[in-house]
């Protein structure tokens, strides 16, 4: 797998959880999901898989909340643990694309336990390779710096924050970080993993709280 190129990686899938914040701590939370594989380096939206998690108590309206997720909603959407098992199915051995995405495994170690992934590949990571002097490398002001904000929107119905527009945003702007890079655009996946790996799910450090990760991180 490592000599492949890395758009003809198998499993690669592009990664979103949404939480209740890193001040919950060990009772953060899951809210919402989003899985959307890639297919030759694009998000493949007709087999992607999002759902709405019913957290199982009241979610106070903090502004880290993701836009849209009031209790009305997530009182109607199925528990964790009946989305769990089609996280597993999609995740479990899997090499995982999203925006700082240590948080989003430290918060998936922390609910599904049982669900490993293979790799972790960070676009922040890249972004910050690519992009050294750039101080607002948010998700949004990524997006907007490769015009890309228009087409997540659109292929996704929906808006940032939420899980499913992160996720396909992250894998959009994979494929465009990695053409800003000389011969980034052939990487082979061992390539792909020197520049954004990340060495592995647990004992991730940044914060969860959305009150950081909008303004700098998301």
């Amino acid at each position: 797998m490592h000599d492949q190129p890395w758009t003809a990686v198998p499993r690669l899938v592009a990664f979103d959880m949404e939480g209740t914040g890193g001040q919950d701590r060990e009772r953060e939370a899951v809210l919402e999901v989003a899985v959307v594989p890639l297919d030759g380096g694009c998000p493949a939206l007709s087999d992607a898989y999002h759902s709405v998690v019913n957290p199982g108590r009241y979610i106070p309206p903090h502004r880290w909340i993701s836009p849209g997720l009031t209790n009305d909603l997530l009182g109607l959407a199925p528990p964790l643990e009946h989305v769990q098992p089609e996280l597993a199915t999609r995740l479990d051995g899997a090499v995982v694309v999203g925006h700082n995405v240590r948080v989003d495994a430290r918060l998936l170690e922390l609910r599904c336990p049982g669900i490993h992934v293979a790799r972790l590949i960070d676009t922040l990571k890249l972004a910050r390779l690519v992009h050294p002097h750039n101080r607002r490398l948010g998700l949004t002001a990524l997006l907007d710096h490769y015009e890309l904000t228009e087409e997540v929107s659109e292929l996704t119905g929906s808006v940032p924050h939420r899980a499913l527009w992160d996720a396909v945003g992250a894998a959009l702007l994979l494929g465009s970080l990695l053409r800003d890079i000389p011969g980034g655009a052939d990487y082979t996946f061992a390539q792909l993993s020197a520049a954004a790996g990340l060495p592995d799910t647990a004992g991730a450090e940044e914060s969860r709280s959305h009150e950081d990760g909008r303004s700098q991180l998301s």
